[in-house]
Formats: structure tokens, C-alpha cells, sequence
């Protein structure tokens, strides 16, 4: 059964030359509930559209009289943009796939694509990918500068990127979905640039990949490897260089690629698809997961061999309900972001609005942060010079309605009631349980004097708690 795709508050951009797969294409989205859509028959008006307004998703046909997909790929990574892209094509050749993923696709649907196919991709590129958005540059330090911070813990875990950097061993960074660990791994790269590395930060999602495809990404081919490969082709161990290869997703590889993946990181060396001379590794290979420790190390799940391969420098980037001290820092650089997309004045932000943020769980993280924000300034009315409690209020409740980590702040005056200041406290102390046993969810029941049962239960109403 496919999942319901979340309705985005900003359209969906569908772009194909035929007017028939336009039509089926948003039929099959309305279908689901998905309404909020702009159709493009012309190619060439895509960058116009791009540069115009805001879109959660492009879907995009790949050949394409007069700008074909692989140029509105490229136009894309150009203006830095971040919008998720599913390309769909008639070709269904491996070689051009791995082109389009590497050019920063989001999915490679296969003409026809059948409504179950097309929601499923829909449904995950809305979700939201891994990592806060890609800071423009990425030159000596600007990454690690980026990550705004006062928190103790997240100081650390920034020095931690730093010291880090100075090693060519695998790290792993570990957190929730929208914690920021692209934005960790790119710390960890524009410090090995100040430290006189050279090479590229390249991502790769590695979700899903099935063997072959994630061979051919990472290691590339030669000519005739299999049908199609018409040249010679470098992977993105290659591209990467003496820099940086992020591999997002690890946690959801396929037992195959996990093997490929740790015979590579054993020998430093890998085969490209069709060769029998190994090629050696330079680039640092940084993986990110929002699993926790107990999910990789369940043999059944995860190669627990390539975990501790991976997890020579293991990073864990906390959530942001545990950095509420942060909010200070992170509310005007989002609100000043959101301003300048939106061309108007940055609003204040009064002392009571971090009251009410402070009292919310977070389940999404930074990156839920930055949207709530970007929301709350398109609903201020003209001339309202500070952010308004409405919409994110509105927000909070209705994250909280749909079964959200930590109880929103109603507050009766200026406190919370009574039920609420007892669910966070309890919530705070589980937290902090998990913390000190690194994870476990049976040695955090120990800590409280719990049964594995009732700390399980617990953990259930605490979004992005793994069981373990």
C-alpha cells in the first residue's frame, strides 16, 4: 500500500513536451491529494520558473525538445538550488541513470511509470532529504562556521568536525532527520581544506541503490563493462578526488552494496565495473544515517564489520530540542533568510515567540525550524514588522494533532499546564537516559529503574526514537 504523500505548501513543478503525460501526471497527484501543481510544457521557461519562485519538488521528463533534463540538472546545481528533482525517461539504460543521480537527481522513474511507482518517489522526495541546506561555497572553514551554535554539546561536536578533518579514516555521523549532518560533513570537509587538502564534497543517497547501481556510481566503468556503456566513465571516488564522499543513507544500503562498500574501505583501492586493475581511494569517505547505534548493529539490518570500519570518528549530532539555547541564534539567521527569499523587511522576533518555540519538541529538527519560520513570514500582513505567535502556533498544533514528539506549549498565562510540564519533564529524562547509554534503549530502562517494556512504550510517543 502506498503512503499518502504530505500536501507541501510549495507547488509541484511538472515539466514534460506531451501534453497526454502532463495530464496523467497531475491526475494521478490530485488523485492523492496533491493539488498545489504548476505544469510546464516549454522547457525553456524552467529557468525563468526557477528563478522565480519556490517549488517542493520538480518532476521532469528527460528528453525534451529545445532544453532537455540533464541541462535544467545542471542549470539547477548551478543556482545552488535544492529542490528535489525527479527526472522521468523512456530510456531505461543504467548509464544514463547513474548520470542523472549524479548530477543530483532525487529518483529515475522508467517510462510508463505506473501511479503506484510515481506516488511512492513523490511521497519520499517530499519527506525531505537528509541534512540541513547545502551552505553556499564550502571553501576554508565557511561550512564549520555555518553551523551556528552556543550549545556546549554542539560546541563539542563542532571542535570534534574540526579535529577530525586532520584524519583520512571514515567517519560516521549519526542524528535525526533534519539535524544537519550534511551540514556536519561539510564542516568536516572545509576544514581539511583550511588544512591544505584539495578535492571535491560530493553526496551520493545511497538508499535503495541495488547492486550494480551502486557499483557503477562509486566505482564507475570501463567500456563494454555491460550493455551501454559506450566509454569509459569515472565514479565518484574518482570525481571526489583527494576531497570528500558523502554517502547519505548508509543505514538503508542493501547487504550487497554494504559488502562492495567494505571491501573498498578495508583496501583503500576499489575495481571500476569491468576491470581487473584496482584503483586507490583518495577521497575521505563520510557516512551519515539517521538510524541509531542499536539499529546498525542488528546483523540482520547492517554489516556490523563495515559499522566499525565506518565508525572510526563517530559523530552524534543532537536534536535540536536538546539545543533550545540555541534558538537565540538560529531564529534571526532563518528569519533573515526567509526575508531576503521573500524580498521584504526582516521582522523582530519578541522575547514571548521564543517562549513558545522553546516549549515545542522539534520532531523535524533545524530543518523544521527553518520551515516553520519561512512559513511565519509569508503569513505576516503588510507592514507587520514582528513575527506574529498565529502561524506558529497553527504550526506546532498541527504537528502535535498529527503525533508530534513533545506536547506543544498552551500555555494558561505565562505557564504551561500542569500535564504538559510533567510530559516534558518525563520527556526531558528519558532523553537524557538514552544519552548516557549511548543509545540503548535496555540500559536507559536500567538507569530509570524501569522494565525494557515500559521504557519501549516510552520511547514510542518520542518521535525519531529508534527501539532498540
Amino acid at each position: 500500500m502506498t503512503a499518502t504523500p504530505r500536501k507541501p505548501r510549495a507547488p509541484i513543478l511538472l515539466v514534460d513536451d506531451e501534453a497526454q503525460a502532463l495530464t496523467s501526471y497531475t491526475l494521478n497527484l490530485r488523485f492523492s491529494g496533491l493539488t498545489n501543481i504548476v505544469t510546464c510544457a516549454d522547457s525553456r521557461r524552467v529557468p525563468e520558473l526557477l528563478a522565480g519562485r519556490r517549488f517542493s519538488l520538480v518532476i521532469l521528463d528527460l528528453s525534451m525538445p529545445h532544453l532537455g533534463g540533464e541541462a535544467i540538472l545542471a542549470h539547477r546545481r548551478r543556482l545552488g538550488l535544492t529542490v528535489p528533482v525527479i527526472v522521468i525517461t523512456g530510456l531505461n539504460d543504467v548509464d544514463t541513470a547513474v548520470r542523472c543521480l549524479r548530477a543530483g537527481s532525487f529518483d529515475y522513474l522508467v517510462k510508463p511509470v505506473d501511479r503506484a511507482r510515481l506516488l511512492a518517489a513523490v511521497t519520499q522526495a517530499l519527506s525531505g532529504c537528509e541534512g540541513a541546506p547545502a551552505p553556499a561555497g564550502g571553501e576554508a572553514g565557511e561550512a564549520g562556521e555555518r553551523l551556528l551554535t552556543q550549545n556546549p554539546a554542539m560546541l563539542r561536536v563542532r571542535a570534534e568536525l574540526r579535529a577530525v578533518a586532520a584524519s583520512r579514516e571514515p567517519a560516521l555521523i549519526l542524528g535525526e532527520t533534519g539535524v544537519g549532518k550534511e551540514l556536519a560533513a561539510r564542516a568536516i570537509h572545509g576544514a581539511a581544506v583550511a588544512g591544505g587538502r584539495r578535492g571535491a564534497f560530493i553526496g551520493c543517497n545511497v538508499a535503495g541503490l541495488d547492486d550494480a547501481m551502486f557499483a557503477d556510481t562509486l566505482f564507475g566503468h570501463r567500456k563494454g563493462a555491460f550493455t551501454g556503456a559506450q566509454a569509459d566513465r569515472a565514479g565518484l571516488m574518482d570525481e571526489a578526488g583527494g576531497g570528500t564522499l558523502v554517502l547519505d543513507a548508509i543505514g538503508d544500503l542493501p547487504r550487497s552494496g554494504q559488502l562492495k562498500l567494505l571491501r573498498c574501505v578495508q583496501e583503500r583501492e576499489f575495481l571500476p565495473l569491468g576491470s581487473d586493475e584496482p584503483k586507490p581511494m583518495d577521497c575521505r569517505l563520510v557516512a551519515a544515517t539517521n538510524r541509531g547505534v542499536d539499529a546498525l548493529m542488528t546483523p540482520e539490518a547492517f554489516r556490523r564489520d563495515l559499522f566499525f570500519r565506518l565508525r572510526t570518528h563517530l559523530i552524534v549530532s543532537p536534536p535540536l530540542r536538546e539545543r533550545l539555547d540555541d534558538l537565540p541564534l538560529l531564529v534571526p539567521h532563518f528569519l533573515a533568510e526567509a526575508a531576503r527569499d521573500q524580498g521584504r523587511p526582516c521582522p523582530e522576533a519578541p522575547p514571548a515567540r521564543y517562549d513558545l518555540l522553546a516549549g515545542y519538541g522539534f520532531p523535524g529538527n533545524v530543518r523544521e525550524l527553518r520551515s516553520l519560520l519561512h512559513h511565519a513570514l509569508t503569513m505576516l500582513g503588510p507592514g507587520e514588522a514582528r513575527l506574529s505567535p498565529g502561524p506558529v502556533r497553527a504550526w506546532i498544533d498541527s504537528v502535535a494533532a498529527a503525533g508530534g514528539a513533545v506536547p506543544p506549549a498552551r500555555t494558561v498565562g505565562d505557564l504551561p499546564t500542569l500535564r504538559q510540564a510533567e510530559a516534558r519533564v518525563a520527556a526531558d529524562v528519558i532523553l537524557e537516559a538514552l544519552r548516557r547509554a549511548g543509545g540503548n534503549q535496555s540500559k536507559a530502562a536500567k538507569i530509570l529503574g524501569i522494565s525494557r517494556q515500559a521504557m519501549s512504550k516510552r520511547c514510542r510517543g518520542l518521535r525519531g526514537v529508534k527501539a532498540g
